[in-house]
């Protein structure tokens, strides 16, 4: 029987959340994607992990899982563009959400839709070009199955996930730091056939976020259970944890039995640690999961021994940057020293000026 906490604590280290100093290289969350949004995206997620967030020459940015921009290295392009591609039509069908139905009622197959947009967006694409122009051109080039009336914009545009879902598929990237963003021909873009173990979704959820069950797998990519199920590595050892049966790779057995964690993190609201699908292994809390999860305007979290143990907002004067902290429970005088250690480097990192924390217990 595996409890909670074995878990967290495995998760840091699978996770590099314990390691101060690495390398891109090294660095395990880019095998699944690193995902950019918010001010503390990709970057501070990096740096939490020991990477500099600052040397992004070896990396690309790409819309690929649930079509959100994560980061990946440069080298591994072809393989990710492998990696992240849907696992069947059905699959497909349920990444791109509402634009399936249309598409279905004029007899064009899921695949067959992406490639077709992914042709016309190459063909868009030659020089860097912002998302909005390159949506306009393409609503005036795709018939009607593709498109949808935008309300807020009063135009037609393409479905939303078709048109991030293609552009891997169309060897496109996005420029760093746009906003909106930019679109370009991705560099170094090369084909292969098969992503690898080590790029493998499925194998890497389980390396960086398990014990996991399929389910939760499958509610990570937007994929169905059924696919996820049908491409489920032979190399897994079934474990109990709270009462739920679930798995992991056979060769990280040994280091979830053993693991420990220790330190202080500030995960910003996106951090892979927290996109995990067992919420309630997190959280078990129902407030402060809601807390942590709300619909709208996540906070980051405070890691602190591989427990969550509570909330953080950032608040930005000028320069001056504080963090506002709401612990869930109490936190000892060295705790709320490493907390606000973190928060000076996350300052540094924003490039403003420390002005401590603002403690709301």
């Amino acid at each position: 029987m595996i409890d909670r906490r074995q878990v967290l604590r495995f998760r840091v280290q699978a996770q590099q959340l314990d390691r101060t100093t690495g390398t891109l290289d090294d660095t395990a969350v880019l095998d699944i994607g690193v995902q950019d949004t918010g001010p503390d995206g990709a970057g501070w997620a990096l740096a939490v992990r020991g990477a500099d967030p600052a040397d992004r020459d070896d990396l690309v940015l790409l819309w690929t899982v649930r079509g959100a921009p994560h980061y990946y290295r440069r080298a591994d392009l072809g393989r990710v563009a492998a990696a992240v591609a849907p696992f069947s039509d059905a699959d497909a069908g349920k990444r791109i959400y509402d634009a399936a139905k249309p598409l279905k009622a004029a007899g064009i197959a899921n695949l067959a839709a992406l490639d077709e947009v992914a042709a016309r967006m190459r063909e868009i694409v030659t020089e860097p070009t912002v998302k909005g122009d390159v949506s306009g051109r393409l609503a005036a080039l795709m018939p009607e199955p593709y498109l949808r009336f935008c309300r807020p914009c009063d135009a037609t545009h393409l479905f939303e996930m078709p048109f991030r879902l293609a552009a891997i598929r169309a060897g496109i990237e996005l420029a760093p730091g746009t906003s909106p963003p930019v679109l370009r021909r991705a560099r170094g873009l090369r084909a292969a056939a098969t992503p690898g173990d080590r790029l493998d979704l499925i194998r890497a959820y389980l390396r960086l976020l398990g014990p996991a069950t399929p389910k939760h797998v499958a509610d990570y990519l937007d994929a169905p259970v059924k696919d996820v199920k049908a491409r489920w590595p032979q190399d897994t050892v079934e474990v109990t944890v709270d009462g739920e049966k679930r798995w992991l790779l056979a060769a990280d057995e040994p280091a979830l039995a053993s693991a420990a964690a220790r330190g202080v993190r500030l995960l910003a609201p996106f951090d892979l640690f927290l996109q995990a699908k067992d919420r309630t292994t997190l959280v078990p809390d129902e407030a402060r999961a809601k807390q942590l999860w709300p619909v709208l305007g996540r906070p980051g979290a405070v890691l602190v021994d591989g427990e969550l143990a509570g909330v953080w907002r950032p608040r930005k004067a000028g320069r001056r940057f504080t963090l506002s902290v709401e612990p869930w429970g109490r936190m000892s005088a060295t705790v709320r020293q490493g907390v606000t250690e973190q928060a000076e480097r996350l300052a540094a990192y924003r490039g403003a000026e420390p002005a401590g924390v603002d403690w709301t217990d």
